[in-house]
C-alpha cells in the first residue's frame, strides 16, 4: 500500500507540475522571432499563429537523424562573419523553455552579440518543445518529437523557416531546410507515467548532446570558450547538464530556471561537480511562475556555500517573459570574462 500511495502522489505532483508550467509560455514574448507576418485571430497565438512569424534569416535551419527515434529533428545555427576555419571559435548552445522551439534562445539581440563577439550559437530542439533536456522529474508533455501542434512558432514541419541562412552550409548527413511535409510527424499523447516522461527527458538530453557533438566536428570549436544558456525549462537544464557534464562549460547562464517543476532542487541536486563553472542567474522579482524566494535563491546560496563563481542579477519588476528578452547582454558579458583558463 505504501509503495502504491507514494507512486500516485508522484503522478498527481508530476501533473500539478506540468499543469503550473504549460502556462509559462502563455505571458513570455517570443524574441526569437520578430512580429508575425499577418495578423491573426486564431485562439491561443495572440497576434497571429506560430506558422506566420517569421525567424531571422540569418539563421540556418537544419535537420539529423536521430538514430534513436528515427526521426529528423530539427537545430539552428548563426555562424557570425568573424568565423574562421584557422582560428577556434567560441560556441554558445541555447535551450528553450517549454513550448519553444530551435530558434527561440536566437532572438535578434543574442543574434547581434554573438556576431560582435565572433561566436557560433546553436538553438537546439531536446527532442520536443517539452523535453526537460534530461531532468530526472522529466515533465515531458504534449507532443512526441519535434512536430506537432504544441510548439510556438513552428513555422513549418520541424519548426523554423525553411532553407538555411547565409553562413557555412550544413555538415555532411544534415538537411538544411525542414524534412519533406509529413516526415516523421505526427503529435503522440502527452506521457502518462513518469517513467514515459523521463525517457522522453533522456532522449531530450540526448538530442542536445548529439547535436553538441556534430558542431563540434563541423567547426573549429574552442574548448576553453563553449557555453550553455536556457530560459525557464531550458534554465533548469542549464544547471542540470553543467552538472552532468561540467567538463565541457566555460561558463553557464539561466534565465528564469524552472527547477522545481524539472525535479531539481539545492537539496536532491548539488551542484558541487560544477563548482568550478561559473554561473549567471537572471531572475525576475515578479515573476510568479518561478518564484525568486522559493525557487531561485535557494541556488544562489548553494554557489555561495560551495565557492562557486557567480553573479545573480534580480530585475525589479521582472516577470518570467521579460528576462528572456532582456538577459541576453549580461549573460553574454559574463561569458566574455570566463573562459576555462581564467578558472
Amino acid at each position: 500500500m505504501g509503495s502504491l500511495f507514494k507512486s500516485k502522489t508522484r503522478l498527481m505532483t508530476a501533473f500539478v507540475a506540468v499543469t503550473l508550467v504549460a502556462a509559462i509560455y502563455a505571458q513570455v514574448p517570443q524574441p526569437a522571432s520578430p512580429p508575425p507576418a499577418a495578423a491573426s485571430s486564431t485562439p491561443g497565438a495572440p497576434g497571429g499563429p506560430p506558422a506566420a512569424r517569421v525567424v531571422d534569416p540569418r539563421i540556418q535551419q537544419r535537420t539529423y537523424m536521430f538514430k534513436d527515434t528515427g526521426e529528423e529533428l530539427p537545430y539552428a545555427v548563426f555562424v557570425s562573419s568573424k568565423v574562421t576555419k584557422d582560428k577556434k571559435a567560441p560556441l554558445i548552445i541555447g535551450l528553450h523553455g517549454l513550448g519553444g522551439n530551435q530558434n527561440t534562445m536566437l532572438g535578434t539581440t543574442a543574434l547581434n552579440l554573438a556576431e560582435e563577439g565572433g561566436y557560433i550559437m546553436v538553438g537546439v530542439m531536446g527532442y520536443n518543445c517539452s523535453g526537460w533536456y534530461g531532468a530526472p522529474a522529466g515533465m515531458a508533455s504534449g507532443t512526441g518529437g519535434a512536430g506537432g501542434s504544441g510548439c510556438i512558432g513552428a513555422g513549418g514541419p520541424r519548426g523554423g523557416a525553411p532553407g538555411a541562412g547565409p553562413g557555412r552550409g550544413p555538415m555532411p548527413g544534415a538537411r538544411a531546410g525542414g524534412p519533406p511535409p509529413g516526415a516523421g510527424l505526427g503529435a503522440r499523447p502527452a506521457p502518462t507515467t513518469l517513467g514515459v516522461a523521463n525517457e522522453v527527458s533522456q532522449k531530450s538530453e540526448k538530442d542536445v548532446m548529439t547535436v553538441y557533438e556534430m558542431i563540434k566536428k563541423e567547426f573549429n570549436i574552442d574548448e576553453n570558450r563553449t557555453y550553455l544558456m536556457g530560459h525557464s525549462m531550458g534554465g533548469a537544464g542549464t544547471l542540470y547538464l553543467a552538472v552532468k557534464y561540467p567538463s565541457i562549460w566555460a561558463a553557464i547562464g539561466a534565465e528564469a530556471p524552472a527547477t522545481q517543476p524539472a525535479g531539481i532542487n539545492p537539496t536532491n541536486y548539488s551542484l558541487a561537480p560544477a563548482k568550478s563553472i561559473p554561473m549567471i542567474i537572471i531572475q525576475g522579482d515578479m515573476d510568479t511562475l518561478v518564484p525568486h524566494l522559493t525557487s531561485t535563491r535557494p541556488w544562489i546560496e548553494q554557489m555561495k556555500e560551495l565557492g562557486i563563481t557567480h553573479e545573480y542579477i534580480e530585475v525589479p519588476g521582472g516577470d518570467h517573459g521579460s528576462v528572456l528578452a532582456t538577459g541576453a547582454p549580461q549573460i553574454f558579458a559574463f561569458f566574455e570574462k570566463h573562459s576555462k583558463k581564467s578558472h
